[in-house]
C-alpha cells in the first residue's frame, strides 16, 4: 500500500539518448529540431546535428519523384514516406522524443545507415505556369510535350492541323475542296509545314439558327414548335392549300371549260352586279384547275360578249409577256359557250387563294346594330398602294401598255399591304375599237390612281365618288400634307402636255419607296428563317421513307441477312431505339426531340456509339451511326437492284 507506483530513479530527467557505434550521428538531424525546430538537449550532450542548412547545403536529395525541371515525367512506384518536414499541432503538443526500455533503461538504438535529409518545401521553386503553344509544334517525348520558354497568347489558337488525322470521305460533308487550316472554319498559318493537311469539316447536327433572330428565348422556353414554322404562317398556308383544292357538289357549273375543270365560283351575285359597271358587263370569277399542269388559275367570265373582231384577242399577247410582282400574269383569253348559249368571254389569270378585292378589305364594318362603322386607313398603308400601283405602272407603260382599269374591286389582296392588278388587259379587248392616243390612256391611269387612293382615305368607293376639292379638303384633314398634295396632284388636269407621268411620281415619293423597299426586305428575311426550318424536315422525310422502305419488308422474312445473325438486323432495332422506346412502366415515351436528334446524326453519319437491345433484351450491339448509315445505303441498294428509281 505505501509503495510508490514509480521508481524514483525513472523520474529524473535524462539526457539526449547517446547513440552507439554511430560514427556519423553528427551528420544525421536531430528529430527534435525536425519537430520542434530546436532540441533542449543541444548543450547537454546530444551528438546529433543541429543545424538545418548545414544538411541541406552540404547534402541535397538526389532522388526526387517528381521534379518540374525533368525533360518528362516518367511514373515510379510509390516511395517510401520521409518524414515531412511541417509541424502539426499534434505534433507541437508531443512530449521530447527520449526513448527509453521498457525496464526503464534508456533503450539502445541500433546501427543504423546514415539517413539524408529530406529536402524543404519551397514554394519560390515551382515554376510559373504559362500556357504554352497550341500549334503541337513542340518536340515530344514519351507523349510530353517540353516547355516552350516563349510566352503564348492563352486567347488564340494555334494551328492543329498536325494532329487532325485524314479520315475516310464522307459524301455528307464539304465537297468545295476549299482548303482550311484548323478547327472553327478559321486558317491559321503553319510555319512547320510546307504544306499543311486539309482539315475536313466536321460532322454537322442541323437545324442550324438562321438570322435574323428577334426572340431571346431560354432553353427551357423552347418547345416542339421551334422544329418547325410557327402556327400562323402553317393555318395561313393550309387556309390557302384548302381553299385550292376545294369543290363543290352537285354544281350546276360546267363540268370543264376548254382545259379547265372542277370550277368554283369566288364570289357572289350581289357583287358581282356592285362591279360591273367599271367593265360594262356582267361577270363572274372561277377557280378551275388545268388539266395540262395541274395548276391553279383564275377565270374571269364577261356574260353575253360577242366577239365581232378575232384581232382584239390578240391584244392580250403583250401582257403574257409583263412579269411584275404587282401584277396577275396573264395566261390566255378565249370565248366559250359552255354557260350559255350566247357565249362568254374568259380571261386566264393567275390565282392567288383567299385573295381579297381592296372593296371587300376596306368596306366599313357594321356594329351590333348595323350601322356602318368607318375607320380610316392608315397613311403608310396608302404610301404602300400608291409604291405598288406606281411601280406596275412603270413596268407597263415602258411596255407601251396601260393598265385602264384600277377600280377596287379589281385589285386584290393577296397577303399583308400586298396588292396585285387582276383585271390588266380587259379593257384592251373590250375597247379594241376605240381609237384613243396612248399617252392620254396612261393619263388616265395615274388620275385613277388618285382616284383610288382618295376613295380609300374618305371611305368611299363607289364609282360616282367625285374627285372634287371638297373631297380632297377632307381627306386632308385625317393625312398629312404630303400624301395630300400626291393625290391632288394626281387627280388635277395636266397643266403643261407631258409633265403628268409615272416617272414625275417615282421622283416625288421616292422617301416612301425606300420604306416600302425596306419592309419587303424584312419580310424575305423571315420567309428565309422558316424555309431553313423547314429544309431539314424535307431531308428526314425522305430519310425516314428510305428506312420504312427497307425495314419489316415480306420478303425478308425468310432472308437470313436480316435474320437475328445478319448484318442488316440492327436496322430493325435502331427502328425500335428510335420510334418504339418505352419507360420503366411500360408506357410508350414519345420524345420528338429525341426521334429528329437520332436522325439527324444517322443521316450525318456520326462517330458517336448508340446501343440497340432486342425487344426480349438477349442480344446487345454497340454500333456507331457511321455504321448504321453505311447499313442503310446497303440495304436500299439491295432493294434498288432491278427495280426501276423515280
Amino acid at each position: 500500500m505505501a509503495a510508490t507506483r514509480f521508481q524514483p530513479e525513472l523520474r529524473k530527467p535524462t539526457s539526449s539518448p547517446r547513440p552507439k557505434g554511430r560514427e556519423h550521428a553528427k551528420d544525421t538531424l536531430c528529430r527534435n529540431v525536425l519537430i520542434y525546430g530546436h532540441c533542449r538537449y543541444e548543450d547537454q550532450g546530444c551528438a546529433f546535428s543541429h543545424d538545418p542548412n548545414k544538411n541541406a547545403s552540404t547534402q541535397p536529395d538526389p532522388k526526387k519523384s517528381l521534379n518540374v525541371d525533368s525533360p518528362a515525367f516518367n511514373p515510379q512506384l510509390p516511395a517510401a514516406p520521409k518524414t515531412s518536414s511541417f509541424t502539426s499541432q499534434l505534433a507541437a503538443a508531443a512530449s521530447s522524443f527520449t526513448p527509453r526500455h521498457a525496464s526503464g533503461a534508456v533503450t539502445p538504438v541500433p546501427q543504423q545507415e546514415p539517413e539524408l535529409e529530406p529536402q524543404m518545401f519551397n514554394p519560390a521553386e515551382i515554376k510559373d505556369f504559362i500556357p504554352g503553344d497550341y500549334g503541337f509544334s513542340q518536340d515530344v517525348t514519351n507523349g510530353v510535350t517540353y516547355d516552350s520558354q516563349q510566352y503564348a497568347d492563352p486567347f488564340s489558337m494555334g494551328p492543329m492541323t498536325q494532329v487532325i488525322n485524314e479520315t475516310q470521305y464522307n459524301a455528307l460533308q464539304d465537297t468545295t475542296n476549299i482548303p482550311t487550316n484548323g478547327v472553327g472554319y478559321q486558317q491559321f498559318p503553319n510555319q512547320y509545314s510546307q504544306s499543311a493537311p486539309t482539315a475536313l469539316f466536321p460532322n454537322y447536327h442541323l437545324y442550324a439558327p438562321i438570322g435574323p433572330h428577334r426572340e431571346d428565348l431560354l432553353p427551357y422556353q423552347k418547345h416542339v414548335h421551334y422544329f418547325f414554322m410557327p402556327e400562323k404562317i402553317r393555318e395561313d398556308l393550309q387556309r390557302k392549300t384548302a381553299a385550292t383544292l376545294q369543290t363543290i357538289p352537285n354544281s350546276n357549273l360546267p363540268l370543264a371549260v376548254g382545259q379547265y375543270h372542277t370550277l368554283l365560283p369566288l364570289i357572289d351575285t350581289n357583287a358581282q352586279v356592285k362591279t360591273a359597271p367599271s367593265l360594262g358587263y356582267l361577270g363572274w370569277v372561277y377557280r378551275a384547275t388545268s388539266s395540262k399542269n395541274g395548276k391553279a388559275y383564275c377565270l374571269r367570265r364577261l356574260h353575253e360578249y360577242r366577239l365581232t373582231n378575232e384581232s382584239a384577242i390578240r391584244q392580250i399577247l403583250p401582257w403574257k409577256k409583263i412579269d411584275h410582282p404587282n401584277i396577275a400574269s396573264v395566261i390566255e383569253a378565249f370565248t366559250t359557250h359552255e354557260f350559255s348559249r350566247d357565249g362568254s368571254l374568259i380571261f386566264v389569270t393567275d390565282y392567288f387563294p383567299l385573295a381579297k378585292t381592296l372593296t371587300d378589305h376596306h368596306s366599313p364594318a357594321t356594329n351590333r346594330y348595323g350601322r356602318p362603322v368607318s375607320t380610316a386607313v392608315q397613311e403608310s398603308v396608302l404610301w404602300s398602294y400608291i409604291v405598288q400601283i406606281a411601280s406596275a405602272l412603270k413596268c407597263v407603260h415602258a411596255a407601251g401598255l396601260a393598265i385602264r382599269c384600277l377600280d377596287p374591286g379589281k385589285i386584290i389582296l393577296t397577303d399583308k399591304n400586298r396588292i396585285r392588278l387582276s383585271a390588266c388587259a380587259v379593257l384592251d379587248v373590250l375597247k379594241f375599237d376605240e381609237q384613243r392616243p396612248l399617252a392620254e390612256i396612261q393619263r388616265d391611269d395615274l388620275t385613277n390612281l388618285g382616284r383610288l387612293i382618295l376613295g380609300l382615305g374618305i371611305n368611299d368607293l363607289t364609282p360616282r365618288m367625285a374627285a372634287s376639292n371638297a373631297s380632297i379638303e377632307l381627306f386632308g384633314r385625317t393625312y398629312h400634307e404630303e400624301l395630300r398634295n400626291v393625290v391632288s396632284w394626281l387627280v388635277s388636269p395636266e397643266d403643261t402636255p407631258g409633265a403628268k407621268n409615272v416617272d414625275y411620281l417615282l421622283i416625288n415619293i421616292m422617301p416612301h419607296i425606300m420604306s416600302t423597299m425596306d419592309s419587303a426586305q424584312h419580310a424575305v428575311d423571315a420567309q428565309n428563317s422558316e424555309l431553313a426550318r423547314e429544309l431539314e424536315n424535307g431531308r428526314l422525310v425522305r430519310l425516314m421513307a428510305k428506312l420504312n422502305s427497307i425495314i419489316d419488308r415480306p420478303e425478308h422474312a425468310t432472308d437470313r441477312e436480316w435474320g437475328t445473325h445478319g448484318k442488316y438486323y440492327i436496322l430493325s432495332l435502331f427502328r425500335d431505339y428510335i420510334f418504339h422506346q418505352i419507360d420503366a412502366e411500360g408506357k410508350p415515351v414519345l420524345d420528338l426531340g429525341h426521334m429528329i436528334r437520332c436522325m439527324n446524326k444517322l443521316d450525318a453519319a456520326s462517330e458517336e456509339k448508340v446501343r440497340l437491345s432486342s425487344r426480349d433484351e438477349q442480344s446487345v450491339y454497340v454500333v456507331t451511326y457511321k455504321e448504321l448509315n453505311t447499313r442503310v445505303a446497303s440495304a436500299f441498294a439491295d432493294l434498288q437492284k432491278g427495280q426501276r428509281r423515280y
